[in-house]
């Protein structure tokens, strides 16, 4: 159960931390917008485009003007639709830079503009418009060098240019490409994480069922059945009748502190104890159930006037503390429903151990549990249940690899329960441990 509850603790963390995510995720994109970015990079690579302009030119070269500087502009205006049309960008940028070429305007170091076009088509475009950049890229930039220096030196930096800018733009394409895969399969992991933490709630909610239906319904079921009989033997049976109500007070007590436990470990939170791990549970601080607590179970049903037989055939294996717990829980659960549903005189409880073939090194035993009562196999007038029990009982031998059936008993009178589970030994010290 404590377990259950950090899984709850845990999920409702992982819930706030997405939201958290989410938020600033959404801050981010609307800082940066597509807009924004392109508008930024235009306000940059217009300002590297204006350095020629302000910085004072020879007498023996044309003053730079207003003229040369707008068709400059015009070249990188097309940047505000980087992102939204990159090969419409690039175009346009083109043609404003071959315009400009035949001018006698100030020179510019570096092609700010197609550059970051070109990049932008490599990295962000489709595969016909990458094609597309390639196929005109290289004649256009022959063009230009053959209008400007036309020299060997000039066509190798300029392709080389070209080039590396290109595969930059490839590179980060698949950066980002990679950097999506990630994100996806981490989120899919996380969504997975998430299914599954809540299948073992849902699983450790279920044995918190079976836990407190098996308890406090045989303890309930003995206080009813003593509580019964008690005004029949009060005046009769003095001696019987007190017995009878010890029982109901000695059951009433036992299921409050059970009911206590639970209760109070489902309330904890993780670590609340100032212990590291806090493991305390269904397995503390009162123990769990073993195959020795079967005689004190049987003796309780006794006392509720039931004649109650505990038999034990074979030689007794070493079996799992969580083996025990299910063994005891499925004899509780069918005696009670025997003092519940049943018009029983006798109950006998059976627990047979199968040995394995130990010449060919077979390890695997097996024990099989058989409640059967003398009944009429049908439930008393108004005592019908709601068979939650009998489905606990197969979901237990489930859990263990093994097998539960209910039905009419021998000749079809009365009922009985059969319990069958595997035990495996696969070590001495897991023999020891059990």
């Amino acid at each position: 159960m404590n377990s259950c509850t950090g899984l709850r603790s845990r999920l409702r963390q992982r819930t706030r931390t997405r939201t958290r995510t989410r938020t600033r995720t959404r801050a981010r994109i609307r800082i940066r917008s597509p807009w924004a970015v392109d508008a930024l990079i235009a306000v940059v690579v217009q300002a590297a485009v204006t350095i020629p302009f302000v910085v004072p030119r020879s007498a023996d070269v044309p003053p730079a003007t207003w003229a040369f500087y707008g068709m400059t502009t015009l070249s990188v205006l097309p940047l505000l639709w980087r992102s939204r049309a990159p090969l419409t960008c690039l175009l346009a940028i083109t043609v404003a830079g071959l315009a400009y070429l035949p001018m006698d305007g100030p020179g510019q170091p570096m092609p700010y503009s197609p550059l970051v076009a070109i990049f932008t088509v490599a990295a962000q475009a489709g595969v016909r418009q990458r094609r597309v950049t390639v196929v005109i890229g290289v004649p256009v930039v022959a063009v230009a060098v053959a209008l400007r220096t036309n020299t060997a030196r000039e066509y190798l930096f300029a392709f080389f240019l070209f080039s590396m800018v290109y595969a930059l733009g490839v590179l980060a394409r698949t950066r980002q490409a990679y950097t999506e895969a990630v994100e996806a399969r981490a989120a899919e992991l996380e969504r997975a994480r998430i299914v599954e933490a809540e299948r073992a709630a849902e699983r450790e909610r279920a044995r918190i069922a079976r836990e407190m239906h098996d308890i406090l319904s045989h303890a309930v079921s003995l206080m009813v059945v003593q509580a019964e009989a008690g005004p029949l033997v009060v005046r009769s049976d003095p001696d019987r009748a007190e017995a009878a109500f010890d029982a109901i007070a000695g059951a009433g007590r036992d299921a409050m502190v059970q009911l206590r436990r639970m209760l109070g470990v489902l309330k904890e939170e993780p670590g609340e104890s100032g212990e590291p791990g806090d493991r305390r549970g269904l397995s503390g601080p009162a123990p769990q159930p073993t195959l020795d607590g079967l005689d004190a179970l049987v003796g309780e049903v006794r006392r509720a006037g039931l004649s109650v037989v505990l038999l034990t055939e074979g030689e007794p294996q070493p079996l799992a503390a969580d083996a025990q717990v299910t063994v005891y829980r499925v004899v509780q659960e069918a005696l009670t429903n025997v003092l519940k549903h049943s018009d029983a005189r006798s109950v006998s409880v059976r627990l047979a151990w199968q040995q394995g073939d130990r010449q060919q090194g077979d390890r695997q035993r097996g024990l099989s549990v058989t409640v059967t009562d003398d009944g009429t196999g049908v439930c008393k007038p108004g005592g019908a249940g709601s068979g939650r029990g009998l489905i606990g009982i197969r979901e237990r031998a489930a859990v263990h690899g093994g097998t539960a059936s209910a039905g009419p008993g021998p000749d079809g009178r009365g009922f009985r329960v059969c319990l069958e589970l595997p035990v495996v030994i696969s070590s001495p010290a897991e023999v020891g441990a059990a």
